[in-house]
């Protein structure tokens, strides 16, 4: 990886205003996301993991500015991207492209898949001749697995994976730099997810992509990411590289995370924890750590001060302020789970 990053976020912040109730004063807000820093390099896989409405997506549409952010900063390639006016943002966005979480939404029935991959270099108006836009329909349909006969057909003809395998020719279209894979393989079967996430790995080897990948599925995110970053409620709690966070997580909520990785062999027993209690609304977060609500390590001082995120050890972040505890790995599970997606998902 590179030292200089690719994209860079910094203190990113959506929020949704909301009308204040009667009789109130001032506005309200859902605090999307609140406050998040991250990096990613060129060549890596940085995967965002959470639970639903921890705000992952949130980022991927503010990230591509498919939304606005609030306030903070985004970086791509050392240009700031953060408030460039639409006609400079086309140039830009040839280089982000997204890949969405459903094959069967994002694919326009109508539309043969020639016509779908074709779509990217109008709405761009790369201008190539008309044996150069074929070439690069059939490279894009051979990089992804599929053949060439497939650009004539439609999408009720492929099944769920194959239609995915389309949505990622057609991200590749424009030969972006980045991809931002929102959820890519949860309406897939789990052999498929295999073949998918097994697929994303060979292309970010072979094209030299960078890919912010959101999932709430740790055992996929462990299997392809380079590094893993944790979000609760609008903000991130851990960052690390994969083999580090999977090893010795260092965030209560990482740790209940990596709990729920389901036992494949059932060789090892670890404890399932169970989160009690509700999820805290955004619009109005809990003081100091928002995850003290439902946290078991929980003391008085952390509703104090919201933790910032620090240096825990070499490219470990945390935000946390107990630094006495000793949490529980899933380095069997990962190991487990690699395997499985080894064997079941050749490309």
């Amino acid at each position: 990886m590179k030292s200089t990053p690719l994209l860079e976020v910094q203190d990113l912040k959506k929020w949704y205003a909301t009308d204040g109730r009667f009789f109130s004063r001032g506005r309200q807000y859902v605090k999307a996301v609140d406050g998040v820093t991250f990096e990613v390099f060129d060549g890596e896989v940085l995967g965002l993991v959470g639970e639903s409405g921890s705000g992952k997506s949130t980022i991927g549409q503010t990230v591509l500015r498919l939304t606005s952010a609030s306030s903070g900063a985004i970086r791509f390639d050392g240009q700031d991207i953060t408030s460039l006016p639409r006609r400079a943002l086309r140039a830009v966005r040839e280089r982000m492209q997204l890949i969405f979480q459903d094959p069967y939404a994002s694919l326009n029935p109508r539309k043969s898949v020639q016509e779908t991959l074709l779509a990217p270099l109008k709405i761009h108006r790369l201008k190539l001749t008309r044996e150069e836009r074929d070439a690069r329909v059939a490279e894009a349909l051979r990089v992804v697995g599929l053949r060439p006969e497939h650009a004539h057909r439609y999408p009720h003809e492929f099944s769920g994976g194959q239609r995915q395998r389309v949505v990622i020719a057609r991200a590749l279209m424009t030969r972006p730099k980045l991809l931002v894979a929102d959820e890519p393989v949860s309406a897939l079967d789990v052999s498929i997810q295999a073949q998918v996430i097994n697929l994303l790995a060979s292309l970010k080897q072979k094209l030299g992509l960078s890919i912010l990948f959101i999932s709430h599925d740790l055992a996929v995110v462990g299997h392809l990411s380079d590094r893993v970053a944790v979000m609760y409620l609008g903000r991130l709690v851990e960052i690390a590289p994969t083999a580090a966070l999977f090893g010795q997580p260092r965030h209560p909520y990482t740790e209940a995370l990596l709990s729920a990785i389901p036992e494949v062999d059932g060789a090892t027993r670890r404890e399932r924890i169970v989160l009690t209690g509700e999820v805290p609304s955004p619009r109005n977060p809990p003081s100091g750590c928002a995850f003290r609500t439902r946290c078991r390590y929980a003391l008085p001082a952390c509703a104090i001060e919201t933790p910032q995120l620090r240096v825990v050890s070499p490219l470990h972040f945390k935000a946390c302020i107990r630094d006495d505890l000793e949490l529980q790995p899933a380095t069997e599970q990962i190991s487990t789970a690699k395997r499985t997606f080894a064997q079941e998902g050749e490309v």
